[in-house]
């Protein structure tokens, strides 16, 4: 039987022994002193709040703080919101099978076919240090599987399973555009930096449950742990050159990792002070920003022409798609 999404689920619906992932939970004392868990309940299409009434410190205690639960229960309407009223609730068996692509967002486009775009593009790179540092990345298979499954963020831009490599080979393209447009920019240079922009993130992000930060992400950041990998393998691309990595060639492209936030207070280390760097900042916000605005546009009421307002953009967006009658 195929499970029950909660995107497709309308209020007034029963729920019988279906799987969800439990985001959060708290327990609360309802007016008349009983027991309460209020909880979060989600899944690849969505997130729904629900409650479990007449319930006990015993059975809270049982639940993960996150985690796989197996609930039943009905959904209802709630100040004009849907919320799931759970009856039954219990941690799912640790040899349960979970497909985590059903409850997790994943890239809607081809993951092999983008990653091999993406390296089309590398091939193009000409020069030696770079082609050959890049190939470290390319054949260390771990972190490559990592890069292809890995969110690009948490709840931003990109936020799924396959958003890095997305969001990415997105700006390679842009890159190949904005090299045949000013050819004052080192296109290989332009080409490294964009692809380790954001490697990092294979490191500061966790998906085997849901899409949240490692310690070494809350403590360390993607800026600063891309730019200890690529010092990292430079120095096995000496080893295997058998000569040194060109050390102004090294700081130019980790520049570009640190700085690509362009602004302190967006977490970049450093501004952007290369015409390659600066290049990279635009082309990456200019991809976050439209992405952040697709999922907006995608996610609002159809019967609407305009897009919630987007706290992290401080608007809202008008759905144009061409002159009415």
């Amino acid at each position: 039987m195929a499970r029950r999404f909660i995107r497709e689920i309308q209020s007034g619906t029963n729920i019988d022994n279906e799987i969800y992932f439990l985001v959060e939970k708290d327990l609360r004392s309802s007016t008349n002193g009983s027991l309460y868990i209020h909880a979060v309940l989600s899944d690849k299409s969505g997130s729904v709040p629900a409650r479990m009434w007449q319930a006990t410190q015993e059975l809270y205690n049982l639940l993960p703080q996150e985690g796989f639960v197996r609930v039943r229960g009905r959904t209802e309407n709630y100040k004009g919101a849907m919320q799931f009223i759970i009856e039954g609730i219990e941690p799912t068996p640790p040899n349960l099978k979970i497909t985590i692509e059903d409850f997790l967002p994943c890239t809607e486009k081809d993951v092999e076919q983008m990653f091999q775009r993406a390296l089309e593009i590398l091939r193009t790179i000409k020069d030696k240090y770079l082609l050959y540092l890049i190939k470290q990345f390319i054949d260390d298979k771990d972190l490559m599987a990592k890069f292809k499954k890995a969110p690009a963020a948490v709840n931003v831009h990109h936020a799924c399973l396959g958003g890095l490599l997305e969001h990415t080979l997105n700006l390679l393209e842009l890159a190949v555009l904005t090299g045949s447009r000013y050819p004052e920019i080192n296109m290989d240079l332009m080409l490294a930096g964009t692809f380790l922009h954001d490697i990092g993130k294979t490191q500061e992000l966790a998906w085997e449950t849901s899409l949240k930060y490692t310690d070494s992400g809350q403590l360390i950041g993607h800026l600063v742990i891309g730019a200890m990998m690529v010092e990292q393998k430079a120095q096995k691309t000496a080893q295997e050159l058998g000569e040194p990595f060109p050390a102004r060639l090294l700081q130019v492209l980790e520049h570009m990792i640190i700085s690509h936030h362009g602004d302190y207070e967006f977490g970049a280390a450093k501004l952007p002070m290369t015409a390659e760097a600066l290049a990279l900042h635009h082309i990456d916000n200019l991809d976050a920003k439209l992405d952040m605005v697709k999922r907006q546009i995608a996610e609002s009421e159809t019967d609407s022409d305009w897009t919630k307002y987007v706290r992290s953009l401080e608007r809202k967006f008008y759905k144009y798609n061409g002159s009415k009658t």
